[in-house]
């Protein structure tokens, strides 16, 4: 059965992602199985979607109750989970007004016009040029594309966008060089996802913040991936103590539902007017009931408290491999955010422990990233590193 669902694909289905050779079919909580019946522990969790679990009761319910009132209606009316959901988000963070659309590449989008936006009205029309950081990803469209600053990323689709300047991350002294007064904004993520799970020194982002308020930039930050529990803290800048301008945020936002969102300070969201942008799926009525629930649980009493805890138990264990096997170069991150990185490809890690009922994710060829439901127990991270040691140990010893 899985062989005919996999040669339906390969027949039908546009072959952008190089397909693991399972179908998996159902999930719940930190488990999903495939169509033969065979389980799985996901530390990959949709890709850092599922930071619940999958089909976590409370998403679940408020899904069904929508889906009977109300799909989808047109932005040109008022939606009352919509109004809901933006007044919940403002009040969990810096931001004072939201623009919703449906994934973190649209959220992009959105920045990239608000800070362009934003000076032109402020009679500044030339600035217009934004800094991203070397191995950045912001999404696949082709602005979201201009930005990411990883060359792999852009093989085949040039001419790029212009009015992006590529600089090193982590490097202060760099973006103070790039700064001009064709600068409008600085975009980074606080912590590399698709980069190799990068993590930005404190320094650093507060020396950034510092750097647009002396030049009068905009800072932005790209939460699609670190937002919503999976540093530990609701968003990453709160690691930081630093607010930026304009924050993008996207995947666990709706608890496997998609949707996507922009979220800004009233300062920058005025630019915003009818006729400037939108999303005709954007903050519809079953996306944001979705994001209402989840972000219920996850700002829930002790549940942060609950996720650093593992957190660091999770890269405790992960240090110790470190330690013990050669091929390991590192053990970095925090929260649910965590990776491995070793001195050589990874792929056949991944497969092993694939077919040892693990499912584990690796990015830049040569870094395990582990990125599993907020929820997961430390019985399946012990079970985890059991497996993950005893691959590491055979591919160390070829």
């Amino acid at each position: 059965m899985n062989k005919n669902i996999i040669q339906l694909t390969e027949k039908h289905v546009a072959g952008t992602y190089g397909r693991y050779p399972i179908v998996l079919v159902k999930g719940k909580g930190s488990r999903v199985w495939d169509k033969s019946g065979k389980q799985y522990i996901d530390f990959v969790s949709g890709l850092a979607v599922n930071n619940l679990g999958h089909c976590h009761p409370s998403v679940v319910a408020a899904i069904k109750k929508q889906a009977e009132k109300l799909i989808h209606v047109s932005n040109l009316y008022h939606i009352e989970p919509q109004s809901q959901l933006a007044e919940k988000l403002t009040s969990l963070s810096f931001a004072d007004k939201i623009f919703f659309c449906n994934s973190g590449t649209e959220a992009i989008e959105s920045a990239i016009k608000l800070a362009r936006k934003y000076f032109f009205d402020q009679g500044q029309s030339g600035r217009t040029e934004i800094i991203t950081m070397h191995n950045s990803f912001h999404g696949r469209t082709l602005g979201s594309l201009s930005a990411t600053a990883q060359k792999k990323f852009h093989i085949g689709f040039k001419p790029l966008l212009p009015g992006f300047k590529y600089i090193p991350f982590n490097d202060l002294q760099s973006a103070r060089k790039a700064i001009t007064q064709k600068t409008c904004a600085i975009l980074v993520e606080p912590i590399q996802g698709e980069g190799g799970v990068n993590i930005a020194d404190p320094s650093y982002i507060s020396g950034l913040k510092k750097l647009c308020q002396k030049n009068g930039v905009l800072l932005i930050f790209d939460e699609v991936q670190s937002g919503f529990g999976r540093t530990g803290k609701l968003f990453a800048y709160e690691l930081y103590k630093t607010k930026p301008d304009i924050m993008t945020m996207a995947k666990a936002l709706g608890g496997g539902i998609a949707i996507g969102a922009m979220a800004g300070t009233n300062r920058v969201m005025k630019s915003f007017v009818p006729g400037t942008h939108a999303a005709t799926f954007g903050g519809n009525p079953l996306a944001c009931s979705a994001a209402l629930a989840t972000l219920k649980v996850i700002t829930g009493k002790n549940f942060l408290n609950k996720v650093n805890a593992s957190g660091i138990y999770f890269l405790k264990r992960l240090k110790k491999i470190a330690r013990k096997i050669p091929i390991v170069k590192e053990a970095r991150g925090t929260g649910m955010f965590l990776a491995l990185e070793l001195d050589q490809p990874g792929h056949e890690i991944v497969i092993d422990c694939m077919n040892r009922g693990f499912l584990i994710n690796c990015i830049q060829q040569n870094v395990l990233r582990f990125i599993p439901p907020l929820t997961i127990s430390r019985k399946d991270i012990d079970s985890l590193i059991s497996v993950l040691s005893e691959s590491l140990i055979k591919l160390n010893d070829k």
